[in-house]
């Protein structure tokens, strides 16, 4: 009976002192990491004390360091602004030059094909002149084969020169006109009554241009003074 008194004083001291030994390691704990929060609130509150000027002296050098910032700032932000203008000016030219070469492309794509055409305009109508208007033959069925071809020839020079203005080329015949070398080729120079110095005086070849632009200059003679 009496060990069984013993054994239970035991346990009794035990618990009481595993939890006395509890209870002060939480007391201390708690005791540290108020501390720790006292001290590290105390170090920022003493930083935030030396940002803050103390005299009126600090006060307007800290104002000239922030004025001097934000004219600093406001001047990269004039740089930047600037650059940006810049930027958006040199994309629309690029934009502008690509579509004026899109332009281009399709407006002579056919200038090849139409420089080649123009030797067999040459060619009809040439053909064309030397039959005259009013054929006098022999016989009464040459004179109307002749008017007959000449009809032809002529129908068919025209329904050319109507596909030539419809795809954009156009004749240049600048007999009388003033010599433009930007469409014209002189071949030789000559003096030439009644006509100004520099004046087309005759055409050897028609010239052609496709859509303002010359395909073929115009052979020309002009007037010297």
């Amino acid at each position: 009976m009496a060990s069984l008194k013993v054994y239970s004083v035991g346990r009794l001291v035990k618990h009481i002192t595993d939890s006395s030994l509890r209870s002060l390691r939480g007391n201390i704990y708690r005791s540290s990491v108020r501390g720790y929060s006292t001290e590290e609130k105390a170090a920022e509150d003493s930083s935030g004390d030396k940002q803050m000027p103390t005299t009126l002296e600090d006060c307007h050098k800290q104002i000239e360091t922030l004025s001097t910032e934000v004219s600093t700032l406001k001047q990269q932000l004039k740089d930047y602004e600037d650059k940006y203008k810049r930027a958006l000016a040199d994309g629309e030219n690029v934009r502008r030059r690509m579509m004026k070469q899109v332009e281009d492309a399709k407006s002579f794509a056919i200038q090849s094909f139409c420089k080649d055409l123009l030797d067999v305009a040459d060619t009809l109508s040439a053909a064309a002149d030397s039959v005259p208007e009013r054929a006098e033959a022999h016989a009464e069925s040459a004179a109307a084969a002749l008017r007959s071809l000449h009809d032809g020839l002529r129908l068919t020079r025209a329904q050319l020169d109507q596909v030539f203005a419809r795809h954009g080329l156009v004749a240049v015949s600048p007999l009388r006109e003033k010599f433009d070398p930007n469409l014209h080729e002189a071949l030789f120079t000559q003096e030439v009554e009644g006509f100004e110095p520099g004046t087309v005086v005759t055409v050897s070849k028609v010239g052609y241009k496709l859509h303002e632009r010359c395909v073929r200059p115009a052979l020309v003679g002009v007037a010297k003074g």
